[in-house]
């Protein structure tokens, strides 16, 4: 993977386009000062755009709010004891869950979240590529990174500002309108369909893809992985669309872990480079490091089938007291210690709701933190990988009845799901014999199919610490089968959410199409209401 640094130094003093979200709209998307389309390379926003992927430059408050302290914690993935760690609390704190959405600000970019991070630079890719010779296969790439970064500002939000959205230099359109989430799907199977097909291995030089380093033959597979999990998210809404296009994918998608896309953090570059998750997890901003760790519910699925993962992805007694950043060298990641800690707990003295009352209490450095190897601030973030491309074609296989056998995508998916941990650090490596016996040990059963891949599939995507992907796979299927938390106070009857709601600043940014969007969410622009596709 390249490294993103030497990029992030002129982005961060030339990517000022406006997403048509924000105040000052017309100023920033017609300034003559700043770069355009005839004067820069295109492949830096690319960088750009993947970077912001990742998560915010502005210490990761999309990545802090939004995957950890909401999804993370909404699917009993992590668990934590910190008071405004409001997730598995489901308590709505308005400002956290509209970080990934955004905020207007003084940053290089003109704020934090995806519009302005992700959206804004993508679409000038794909706008100031249209038709160019010399570039098609960025022109390709772009339109698949946008349905991407789509797919997932969607999935949390439901109907979103799509076919208006940063196109205020190109087109004054600085108030987007609101599209309907079936619509954007809809674009969103053509786009990346067609985008995949023209990508052409004896065209243009990706220069500025940190995922593959310009691998066209990768970005093929990339994108009919994509457009797999795309079509999956409507196997509920819309079963037909959903087989016609996983139809389009099979035989087309990642076929090893050597697909794995991911893009490398890089430490000396400080905030703009260093991996997301981790300098939230390292306690750069808190006490993350400390009173933040794997769910007793994780744990517990790890342990109950003797999941070779366990020992690479938990230690316990990382960090000895809440005083220390420092990592314990003699923290133990032995299987028969980890012990996972329950969700909606806190640090009170109210029985019932204290972590210290409950029973499995013994002290914090014995619950099972995140493994060193996980992170790194040079780590990796994983973006789409073989082990969901093959448990994506079981789920099709054994609710569709088509693209193969469901038990050998399950045995393919898992097995690439134990052994990508490599990925992440040599030490985290589990041997293809090890992930071979515990598939022998949990053989597939058709009868429960759908629960055994979606499990493994929410076991996947949280240890990629992608619980957003984790949130929305379980909003389509409902599995794992996951018990509430109920905590005084918490704004949904005590049911997991469903959907953040809209960014209240919006209001007074764009007005009309905020309205309009608000107005018409079923049953109310809350936590409980759901996305199109979530019936």
């Amino acid at each position: 993977m390249k490294n993103i640094f030497k990029y992030t130094a002129i982005i961060s003093a030339c990517l000022v386009l406006s997403t048509g979200c924000r105040k000052d709209f017309e100023k920033i998307n017609t300034d003559p000062s700043t770069y355009n389309p005839t004067n820069f390379n295109p492949n830096y926003l690319l960088t750009s755009a993947q970077l912001g992927y990742s998560g915010s430059a502005d210490f990761s408050y999309d990545t802090w709010r939004a995957n950890l302290i909401y999804c993370s914690t909404m699917m009993q993935g992590l668990s934590t004891v910190i008071s405004y760690w409001a997730g598995d609390k489901y308590i709505l704190n308005a400002g956290y869950t509209a970080a990934y959405w955004g905020f207007s600000g003084t940053t290089a970019t003109g704020g934090d979240g995806a519009y302005p991070e992700q959206v804004r630079p993508i679409v000038d890719v794909v706008q100031s590529t249209t038709g160019k010779a010399g570039y098609n296969n960025i022109h390709q790439v772009a339109r698949i990174m946008k349905a991407l970064i789509f797919e997932r500002i969607t999935d949390l939000y439901g109907d979103v500002p799509y076919s208006q959205a940063g196109l205020g230099y190109y087109e004054k359109t600085y108030f987007p309108v609101y599209d309907k989430q079936q619509d954007i799907y809809t674009d969103l199977l053509k786009e990346v369909s067609d985008a995949t097909s023209h990508l052409d291995p004896a065209a243009d030089k990706v220069t500025g893809d940190s995922y593959y380093n310009g691998d066209i033959a990768k970005w093929k597979r990339f994108g009919n992985t994509l457009l797999l999990r795309i079509a999956m998210r409507l196997s509920k809404v819309d079963p037909a669309t959903a087989q016609t296009y996983v139809q389009k994918a099979i035989g087309n998608t990642m076929t090893s872990n050597a697909d794995n896309a991911y893009l490398l953090g890089d430490a000396s570059g400080g905030r703009n480079t260093v991996n997301r998750n981790s300098q939230i997890l390292l306690g750069d901003g808190g006490q993350e490091n400390y009173y933040t760790r794997w769910s007793k519910t994780f744990i517990d699925q790890l342990k109950n089938t003797n999941d070779p993962r366990l020992s690479a992805v938990a230690v316990t007694n990382l960090y000895v007291t809440d005083g220390t950043k420092d990592q314990n060298p003699a923290a133990n990641s032995s299987a028969a210690v980890q012990k996972g800690m329950p969700n909606g707990k806190d640090l009170s003295a109210i029985a019932g709701q204290a972590i210290y009352s409950d029973p499995s209490f013994t002290g914090f450095t014995d619950y099972s933190s995140p493994s060193p190897a996980l992170i790194k601030r040079n780590g990796p973030t994983f973006v789409l990988t073989y082990a969901e491309s093959e448990l994506l074609l079981a789920d099709a296989a054994q609710r569709f009845g088509i693209g193969g056998s469901a038990a050998q995508h399950y045995h393919d998916g898992v097995k690439a799901a134990i052994t990508y941990l490599s990925q992440y650090d040599a030490a985290a490596t589990i041997s293809d014999a090890a992930a071979e016996a515990y598939l022998t040990a949990n053989p597939y059963n058709a009868a429960n199919g759908l629960n055994m891949i979606n499990t493994q599939y929410w076991v996947l995507t949280n240890t990629m610490l992608d619980f957003y992907e984790s949130w929305a796979n379980w909003r389509r299927t409902g599995f794992p089968v996951l018990v509430p938390v109920v905590y005084p106070g918490n704004n949904t009857n005590g049911t997991i959410p469903r959907r953040f709601p809209y960014p209240v600043i919006e209001a007074g940014t764009n007005t009309a199409n905020y309205n309009a969007a608000h107005n018409a969410v079923p049953g109310g622009d809350l936590l409980t209401s759901r996305v199109w596709w979530d019936k």
